[in-house]
């Protein structure tokens, strides 16, 4: 069995300048904060980050906002993070931050169908709003009289993942609302890096209670903290 076992900075080594990411989360609950920290490190720039929201100010992907990493940023909700706002109205064109907001329900499934194999799926929500204009939306259409938005789905190159308990393949549990993101993103994505509270031996987890398959594991790093509010 491939060893998939790496540190952090093992880990994202692979990750350069310009990629699109996955961060699992939301409002940093979910998110593995040990491979935040080891791309801040890095210092990549340029990144196109796919979450939930920009975290908060010292937290989650707030981290790589302030380090002023984060080029496209498409979420749901930034509005714990001031820096978001900042970044988007700043008048310095090296900063700025392009904001692609997407309904919370949509940015979910965008991400589900992309790691499902889907070209996109017709949804209701946004019809007749500002979200019809948005440039992940093909067209509008009508079936059985209803009126629907074609949205694009999504995927990304790189997963950053956060599991409570992972053994040594990749098979990972969640522990309550850290789950949030994750199992889908970790579909949706060309590589998925697991930040993992406790690593284990093959066989230790009961099968039943695996929510995401080691086979969409590439690498596992072990220390992630307990969650603490």
């Amino acid at each position: 069995m491939k060893n998939k076992m790496m540190t952090a900075d093992e880990a994202v080594a692979c990750i350069n300048d310009g990629a699109t990411i996955m961060v699992g989360g939301f409002m940093a609950c979910g998110t593995p904060e040990i491979l935040i920290d080891a791309l801040v490190k890095k210092n990549v720039r340029n990144l196109t980050i796919i979450c939930n929201d920009a975290g908060v100010p010292g937290r989650g992907v707030g981290k790589l906002l302030s380090n002023g990493q984060i080029k496209t940023l498409i979420a749901s909700h930034v509005g714990l993070n001031p820096e978001v706002a900042d970044r988007m109205n700043t008048d310095v064109e090296e900063d700025k931050l392009e904001c692609i907001l997407v309904p919370q329900g949509t940015l979910a499934e965008r991400i589900r169908s992309g790691g499902a194999g889907l070209g996109g799926f017709l949804t209701p929500t946004g019809v007749g709003t500002i979200v019809e204009d948005g440039d992940y939306v093909e067209c509008r259409m009508t079936v059985d009289g209803k009126d629907y938005l074609l949205v694009k789905s999504l995927q990304a190159e790189f997963a950053l993942i956060r599991g409570s308990v992972t053994d040594k393949f990749g098979n990972t549990t969640y522990n309550g609302t850290t789950r949030t993101f994750n199992p889908m993103m970790a579909t949706a994505a060309e590589h998925v890096i697991v930040g993992a509270c406790e690593v284990v031996e093959v066989g230790e987890i009961d099968p039943n209670a695996v929510v995401t398959s080691g086979i969409f594991v590439d690498t596992i790093v072990e220390g992630e903290q307990q969650w603490q509010i």
